[in-house]
């Protein structure tokens, strides 16, 4: 049939099955989209990529066994023109840099699935990138930030588990003049006025999580 021709096949993955379903009635409703295929996690999904190698697929970041992100590199890796659309509930414009630096070529809040999902799928499928305004806002404020080193990030998580210098420096077996130092960095990366400041400015843009 010539519909068939132009119909888009969809990969969809995530770990919860409610939201898989909800995305699937979705799709059902568009006459030029098609779910050919379904995973829960990270490994699923790469072995039903390669079994239906679908036009685009729908990604969730926080799986169990795999993440998102360590999905995209290794589908790309074996198919670097995969279209890849990030479903997600993170805006954080770190989480947001990551999934465009791992091959996304959209990325999409939960929240908004019901109103913009049909449009962005047909965009991406077309070629083009989609992130969503406030998103692209986001990354353009922090565009000239440093990043954080993974030491760094370490130290951060561990203030945010409620760890004080002397319990950091023990866990990281450094010393605790050293972690002041970290410290100091964090805070003039992420523009934070104290420790608690660093700690909810780094959860909102998705440098950390709890």
């Amino acid at each position: 049939m010539a519909s068939d021709v132009r119909t888009i096949r969809i990969l969809t993955v995530d770990d919860h099955a409610l939201l898989r379903k909800g995305i699937a009635a979705l799709i059902h409703a568009e006459s030029d989209i098609k779910l050919v295929a379904e995973a829960s996690n990270g490994r699923e999904a790469i072995a039903e990529f390669k079994q239906h190698r679908p036009d685009v697929t729908l990604m969730d970041l926080q799986m169990p066994e795999m993440s998102g992100i360590e999905c995209m590199i290794a589908i790309r890796s074996d198919f670097p023109n995969a279209r890849i659309i990030v479903l997600t509930t993170y805006p954080g414009d770190v989480e947001v840099h990551r999934a465009l630096k791992a091959g996304a070529r959209g990325y999409l809040l939960k929240g908004q699935v019901n109103k913009d999902l049909a449009d962005v799928i047909r965009a991406v499928h077309a070629g083009k990138k989609r992130i969503p305004p406030e998103i692209a806002i986001e990354l353009a404020e922090h565009t000239s930030d440093d990043d954080l080193s993974q030491r760094e990030i370490e130290v951060l998580r561990l203030i945010a588990a409620g760890n004080g210098n002397k319990e950091i420096a023990s866990r990281l077996l450094i010393a605790e003049e050293t972690v002041k130092s970290h410290i100091t960095n964090i805070l003039t990366k992420l523009h934070a006025n104290d420790r608690t400041h660093a700690v909810t400015t780094a959860l909102k843009r998705g440098v950390i999580r709890l």
